[in-house]
């Protein structure tokens, strides 16, 4: 693939000065053998440079340390890192912690569930996101026409759908969460991962899991009966209705108790702000942390605390779908990609969470073999919630924004929804000047 086979892969990583990075640090370093990188651009934005200094200097411990010929270059000049690059990932936090903690309180203090990829705070992330993913895109389609884009940057579904309507570039959504279960259950049931089977049915953030087989056998009941669940660090356990969950047939994903207990999740919220603050508050508090290890120039490698952090296994998943990008691997991964025909219930370039088969020319989707019928209709919302907040990222119109806040379900009502969109929109003006014109 690329123009680069013969003398190595150029991989640029946007937003290099993130806490995880040092995860697809490794990630590169333990795959060379098939993945031969010659040169790793970290880049990121003034704010960001102090941070980049020091996750850089940690990636080139890092690197020195395996003995490998992997040119790491740090820079705050982004066409550049994506000049000819092969592979272009993507790990922004448009507003940096302090605007996801405002996600955060805003919807709370309005009795609303307040989270950084789901309902009203997903809503502002993605507002302020989708634009400058866009515009990196336009890079992108100039300088490496030829890359493939992965993009990790939530809220991953409507940013990648975004991406794929509105751009010419090659992208690929990806998240954590199937990752971590397959990870969950392989330690569970002590088989390999590719003895495991799991189908994903839904949306980035809104996905069940309708088949589990590890070894050939049916284990999707057996789990369901137990309750039993993989939850990521960044969602509380609450208990799911044994009951509930039989009759459901699919194993929820754990951002799905923002939506079937609602109750629960807000209390646990309110509670959690008075005792730890938002949870941007606690992740600053690791993120401090980690940054604390990284400035240890004895360091070498990867710190164990970096799995503290909720996106744990994101870069294993990167780096497995370089690999298979690049040599046309054709195994099973759970990626964000256009719907095409796979969920008849929705538009064709929307963007859905399933398996596919990766190969050199990229994804194909896998046909699912059950959608459960309870399963659609919040699909269909959260889905129809989505292309308007698309629309309303690039259009800067109010009337749209409103539309797409008022059809989330987590949201009560209109005048709920008015006074949330100008609150939020208002503690947004730096980031959202496309709502603000005269």
């Amino acid at each position: 693939m690329g123009k680069r086979t013969g003398n190595g892969l150029k991989i640029a990583v946007i937003g290099g000065g993130s806490s995880y990075t040092p995860e697809i640090v490794e990630g590169i370093i333990n795959r060379y053998e098939r993945l031969p990188v010659r040169e790793l651009w970290l880049v990121d934005i003034e704010a960001g440079r102090r941070k980049l200094e020091v996750v850089g200097e940690l990636a080139k411990r890092m690197v020195a340390q395996a003995g490998l010929p992997i040119d790491v270059r740090l820079t705050l000049d982004r066409r550049s890192a994506i000049e000819g690059a092969d592979f272009v990932t993507t790990q922004i936090r448009v507003g940096l912690l302090e605007a996801r903690k405002w996600d955060e309180h805003i919807p709370n203090r309005h009795g609303v569930i307040g989270q950084e990829t789901t309902g009203p705070g997903g809503m502002m992330k993605a507002l302020r996101t989708i634009p400058v993913l866009l515009d990196i895109c336009r890079d992108i389609g100039e300088l490496a026409p030829d890359a493939w884009l992965l993009n990790f940057t939530n809220p991953a579904g409507m940013v990648t759908e975004a991406i794929t309507r509105h751009s010419r570039v090659k992208s690929i959504g990806l998240c954590n969460a199937p990752i971590g279960l397959q990870k969950w259950l392989s330690r569970k049931y002590g088989a390999p991962a590719d003895r495991i089977y799991a189908e994903f049915v839904g949306l980035n953030h809104l996905h069940w899991v309708t088949r589990i087989e590890v070894e050939g056998e049916d284990k999707l009941a057996e789990l369901l009966d137990r309750r039993e669940e993989y939850v990521g660090k960044n969602v509380p356990m609450t208990e799911w209705d044994p009951e509930f969950l039989r009759g459901f047939g699919g194993l929820p994903s754990y951002y799905l108790k923002y939506y079937y207990l609602t109750d629960a999740m807000l209390a646990e919220q309110l509670e959690s702000l008075k005792t730890h603050g938002t949870r941007a508050e606690v992740v600053k508090r690791v993120e401090d942390e980690l940054f604390e290890l990284y400035r240890n120039p004895e360091l070498k490698e990867k710190p164990k605390q970096l799995e503290q952090r909720g996106g744990a296994y994101y870069s294993e998943a990167a780096v497995n779908l370089m690999d298979s990008l690049h040599n046309d691997n054709r195994d099973i991964q759970t990626l964000n990609v256009p719907n095409g025909r796979i969920l008849e219930f929705l538009p064709e370039d929307a963007a859905i969470e399933v398996n596919c088969v990766v190969t050199g020319k990229g994804p194909i989707p896998l046909p699912v073999s059950k959608v459960p019928e309870q399963a659609k209709g919040l699909i269909a919302a959260v889905k129809t919630y989505e292309r308007l907040t698309i629309e309303a990222a690039l259009s800067g119109d109010r009337g749209i924004a409103l539309q797409a806040m008022a059809s989330h379900p987590l949201v009560p009502s209109v005048s709920k929804a008015k006074v949330l969109l100008d609150e939020m929109l208002e503690q947004n003006k730096p980031y959202l000047p496309a709502f603000f014109r005269s």
